[in-house]
């Protein structure tokens, strides 16, 4: 791809995932991953042009970060070479296939945002900036993540989109990440979270009552992901659900990344991305909000098929249903 000629920007960390293989204790798979990283290659898999503004560090997974933007296609112009050490994250993965994190990463280089290293402007043919993360939330770098999101939103020449993607472990305060969550949500046109992400924002509520809350705050597009449950969304008081695939998990990393890819590519293909946002995502109805929600749901479930985050390109898709392996 060259410089410019990106539609979608994603802004966010980088994670080297150290992963089982299954060949006995501590035998591990060292997988580059990290949620903003994952969306960028499902979208660029999928066929959206698409940028990476990442800090990338400088010890040995740094270069194998490197390597698979590279690989994927991905824009590198927003790659920072910075002189910390890459985030890992040690993934323990449940009898269902879930993962859970165990993050080392207070001295890594993706949430160290010095002052010029973020684009003063996107570029013309941009439609949609995305953040998502742990990098929204570790200073110093939250800060320059969070200018850029209310200067694109109050410019509105391209669509601002979030995906919280909580990790309780490593964003420090609750209620102080909690705030910071929302006040995200509120300059963005279209949020996706999960329901693990709005039971921590809003405890007690129901997944349907904390989107309608969430739209309350301004978003014109709130999509929220139940795991095996299937999907919601919501869009200016139009709601729809769908069901997801029945397909054989190994396992479930990078599958809410992968919807978030998806997601965006089919908001692009309908021309729902770009200048004057809240115009574009108006008119949505149910029927097409769960194509939406199908599609990306789609992408996730042969995801989940596989090992690691490693979304499908276009071809598979095409192909047809996944059963798994």
């Amino acid at each position: 791809m060259s410089a410019g000629s990106a539609r979608l920007v994603v802004v966010g960390e980088n994670v080297m995932d150290l992963l089982p293989t299954g060949h006995g204790p501590g035998i591990l798979r060292a997988a580059p991953g990290g949620g903003p990283a994952n969306t960028a290659v499902a979208a660029a898999r999928l066929g959206l042009p698409t940028r990476l503004l990442a800090r990338i560090g400088s010890d040995g997974f740094g270069g194998l970060i490197r390597d698979r933007l590279l690989a994927e296609g991905l824009d590198p112009s927003g790659l920072v070479t910075a002189p910390e050490p890459s985030a890992l994250a040690l993934a323990t993965l449940a009898a269902d296939g879930s993962a859970r994190y165990d993050f080392r990463m207070d001295d890594a280089a993706d949430w160290r945002w010095g002052p010029g290293e973020l684009p003063e402007s996107l570029g013309d043919g941009v439609r949609a900036v995305h953040a998502a993360s742990i990098a929204l939330f570790r200073e110093p770098g939250a800060s320059r993540i969070g200018a850029l999101l209310r200067r694109e939103h109050d410019r509105g020449r391209v669509t601002v989109t979030l995906d919280p993607n909580i990790r309780q472990d490593v964003v420090g305060d609750p209620d102080a990440a909690r705030a910071l969550a929302l006040h995200h949500a509120a300059h963005a046109h279209v949020v996706k979270a999960s329901d693990e992400d709005l039971d921590f924002l809003y405890p007690g509520r129901t997944p349907a009552e904390a989107a309608q809350a969430l739209a309350a705050l301004g978003p014109a597009l709130v999509v929220v992901t139940l795991g095996g449950d299937g999907a919601l969304a919501l869009s200016h008081g139009v709601t729809a659900s769908v069901t997801v695939p029945q397909v054989e998990v190994v396992d479930t990393v990078g599958a809410g990344d992968s919807f978030m890819g998806a997601l965006l590519h089919r908001l692009d293909l309908d021309g729902r991305l770009g200048s004057d946002p809240r115009s574009r995502l108006t008119g949505l109805t149910g029927a097409a909000l769960a194509d939406l929600l199908s599609y990306a749901a789609a992408v996730a479930a042969h995801t989940v098929t596989r090992e690691g985050a490693d979304p499908p390109t276009a071809a598979e898709l095409a192909a047809g249903p996944v059963r798994g392996g």
